[in-house]
């Protein structure tokens, strides 16, 4: 019976030390953030000092350690929003530590190769009790249909490319994260470099996003709260954020109708590199 109380305490205080551990704050990943990504284009896009990660890189990996001790068990536990904080903050912070052990050479994320290795399938760290990858970040947990039905988490996880929505320079936390995830959203929607209107062929040219995930945008999304009206198309989404992409009262009045053609840019994969 003693063994058993004494194991019963063991595993409760592990489970209790690992919740003081995690700090939901983030504090430690947004003070790298703050000092290694810069914004441009007034504040739609950033670049990534990866030099000045390479000399914090043990701040870094003091992190990422932190992430890694929380227990499935203990994440089941937290509500939705500190769920999704903590799989995007490990998703960007793993992201830039997987470029790190190649920088200064690295050109591109896919430098790591697509078909010996895989930068987005590698199971390279660990993640809630087990081997992790970023697609399995991604695709598996965040995307999982019913489990966050969330498609402004594309603005937010970063791939350390140039075609990606920006890093963003804090963390993502659960109480503020509904303002951090929309805040995204129109910085992307803003960039003209990722997607604008041509007026010229009355099409709208946006990123390649909406096409590789186009069923996110077709799950009838209603927000973090619930309370925002279903969209289950990808034109309703672009017809709710029109005066981002255009400045014309006409051709918002078109993105809204759902009269306007679809195009998709090319993606620039290089490297989303600060070289100052």
């Amino acid at each position: 019976m003693k063994k058993i109380l004494s194991t019963f305490f063991l595993i409760l205080f592990s489970l209790t030390a690992t919740a003081q551990s995690l700090d939901h704050d983030h504090k430690a990943w947004s003070a790298l953030l703050k000092k290694h990504v810069a914004l441009i284009d007034s504040g739609k896009a950033s670049q990534v000092r990866y030099a000045g990660f390479m000399q914090d890189r043990a701040e870094l990996k003091a992190y990422l350690a932190t992430l890694s001790k929380v227990p499935q068990a203990e994440f089941n536990t937290w509500n939705k929003p500190q769920q999704m904080a903590f799989l995007i903050n490990a998703y960007n912070a793993y992201t830039v530590e997987k470029i790190l052990t190649r920088y200064p050479k690295i050109q591109s994320i896919w430098d790591f190769g697509k078909v010996f290795g895989n930068p987005f399938k590698d199971k390279f760290f660990t993640l809630l009790g087990r081997e992790f990858s970023l697609d399995m970040i991604e695709h598996d947990t965040l995307r999982k249909p019913g489990a966050y039905d969330e498609p402004r988490v594309h603005f937010a996880v970063n791939c350390a490319s140039i075609g990606c929505p920006m890093l963003r320079e804090e963390a993502y936390v659960a109480t503020r994260l509904d303002a951090q995830l929309e805040e995204q959203t129109r910085r992307f929607l803003s960039d003209r470099s990722r997607n604008r209107y041509n007026a010229q062929d009355n099409a709208l040219e946006v990123s390649e996003i909406f096409k590789w995930f186009s069923v996110d945008w077709t799950s009838g999304y209603r927000g973090l709260d619930g309370k925002t009206a279903a969209i289950t198309s990808r034109e309703q989404w672009f017809g709710r954020y029109a005066n981002l992409l255009t400045d014309s009262a006409e051709q918002q009045k078109m993105l809204r109708e759902g009269k306007v053609a679809l195009r998709h840019l090319d993606y620039d994969w290089a490297l989303n590199d600060a070289k100052k």
